[in-house]
């Protein structure tokens, strides 16, 4: 007997919980609903490069004080950035100025918030497009009622700039080092747009001064342990919508790009290290 699948409503039913994917793990299922299962043929035939990861640059000594006013730490970068942009568009940084302390509580801060008491987390679950109104919210996919497969993670959000919430506007379990994340961040953010602004030879400012860094936008993907992974994917293949997107990912791994030659490569955690991703609309720009 071939019983009718009705999509639509199963997705409602899903959100209408508003627990997310982990209140599907809390109740102990073995089989994963029918709307997270992606076409097994996209996900067997992503073959996966054997050739090394993205580059990674050692930011320390770019400005002047930390070098005697030596310009040279500075023109490497600036020449660094400028090859791994124009050959991957993604890289890799070291000595960035965000201590490891602070990048391994805000990955905990992020777990604190996914895996707290679900009667609490379920005040920010919102389905409302973009996150100017409601600041902090959180729910399981951006494009749950539009994607042909649903992926299997919850993701919190964040709007930190360039209206911040108050700090009481964030969730109590995350919020002071969401602050501090997000402060060192823009820092970090307003010296890459300085380094792209040099690579492409135009003055320092330049990104900056058009408006590029205005916004910052903090995303904490959650990927709780799936019963059948086989079936399904954490995130989708896609690119990102920004001018620029700085990536923290735990030791696990499991994040993987496109190369120039259309080959998946992974890309391997550096202890310490951000992920810094050249946004298809930088790209435009």
């Amino acid at each position: 007997m071939v019983t009718s699948y009705d999509r639509q409503t199963e997705l409602k039913e899903f959100d209408d919980t508003k627990s997310g994917v982990k209140g599907l793990v809390d109740a102990g299922i073995t089989k994963i609903p029918r709307i997270f299962v992606h076409d097994q043929s996209k996900i067997n035939s992503e073959s996966t490069s054997d050739q090394s990861s993205i580059p990674i640059i050692d930011f320390k000594g770019i400005d002047s004080n930390e070098s005697g006013d030596d310009p040279t730490p500075r023109i490497t970068v600036i020449n660094q950035v400028r090859e791994a942009c124009e050959k991957w568009g993604f890289f890799q940084v070291i000595n960035h100025g965000i201590s490891e302390a602070t990048l391994d509580e805000i990955i905990k801060g992020v777990r604190r918030f996914h895996e707290q008491d679900n009667e609490i987390k379920k005040r920010f679950y919102s389905r409302e497009q973009g996150v100017t109104k409601t600041k902090v919210k959180y729910n399981t996919n951006f494009d749950f009622y539009q994607s042909e497969a649903a992926n299997w993670r919850d993701t919190m959000y964040c709007l930190m700039a360039p209206n911040p919430p108050s700090p009481e506007e964030l969730p109590h379990v995350c919020s002071e080092i969401m602050i501090e994340y997000a402060n060192k961040v823009a820092t970090l953010s307003n010296t890459l747009f300085e380094l792209l602004s040099e690579a492409l030879g135009l003055d320092p400012s330049y990104l900056k001064d058009i408006g590029c860094s205005e916004g910052l936008l903090v995303l904490g993907h959650y990927y709780p342990a799936c019963p059948e992974p086989h079936l399904t994917l954490g995130t989708s293949s896609h690119s990102d919508n920004s001018f620029l997107t700085v990536l923290l990912q735990d030791q696990s791994g499991g994040l993987q790009i496109l190369s120039s030659d259309h080959q998946w490569v992974d890309v391997v955690p550096t202890p310490g290290a951000l992920v810094v991703n050249l946004g298809d609309l930088l790209q435009v720009l």
